[in-house]
């Protein structure tokens, strides 16, 4: 699946969909409520409410914050369910303890929240260079890279790392070229 890092619910809403519709993805038992009918008006209208936040500036500042929690979670459900992870109940505390049950869960959050920091610091770096005009352009590249890769990842797995690569070197690079355009200007302006 695509990073939760960049927008938490784009590949959680993907992988409750194609569980529900398509025979591509089949979750595991344990994981099954995802692709319930709840699960998926809720994780529809989390998306909903992320994609509008995220486009308006200062709004997007608190929605870092907020998802600085979401997304990990949503990262690590997302890849535990992904890749078949079998989850245990309340009711089985021996195995809850058992640290390989948590192995994927807590990858996905870890990888998750890597994504999320680089895409909140470059937000922010972005945001108090432009004076935040640049939030709804930057949402709407994350949005398109968070699909993106999720469709890399249900249809060419193997680009993934790939892509993510590319994703991340765009995130680091976009607040550098915002920082020289505008030390260009400012240097333009005293010449004149």
């Amino acid at each position: 699946m695509g990073p939760p890092g960049l927008n938490a619910f784009i590949p959680m809403l993907a992988l409750c969909l194609l569980d529900r519709f398509a025979p591509l993805v089949d979750l595991p038992l344990a994981w099954a409520w995802l692709s319930s009918d709840v699960a998926l008006w809720v994780v529809g209208i989390l998306l909903v409410l992320e994609v509008v936040a995220d486009k308006i500036p200062a709004v997007d500042a608190v929605n870092d914050v907020v998802q600085t929690v979401v997304r990990p979670a949503a990262g690590g459900i997302t890849f535990a369910s992904g890749v078949g992870a079998e989850t245990v109940t309340v009711q089985d505390p021996d195995t809850l303890l058992d640290f390989q049950v948590w192995v994927p869960i807590l990858i996905g959050a870890a990888m998750a929240l890597l994504v999320h920091l680089t895409k909140a610091g470059t937000r922010a770096a972005a945001n108090t260079v432009t004076m935040g005009t640049a939030a709804p352009v930057l949402s709407t590249a994350e949005d398109a890279s968070a699909l993106a890769l999720t469709a890399t990842a249900l249809f060419l797995p193997v680009l993934v790392l790939v892509v993510l690569l590319a994703v991340l070197a765009g995130l680091w690079a976009v607040p550098r070229r915002f920082r020289a355009g505008r030390r260009g200007g400012r240097g333009a302006s005293m010449a004149a």
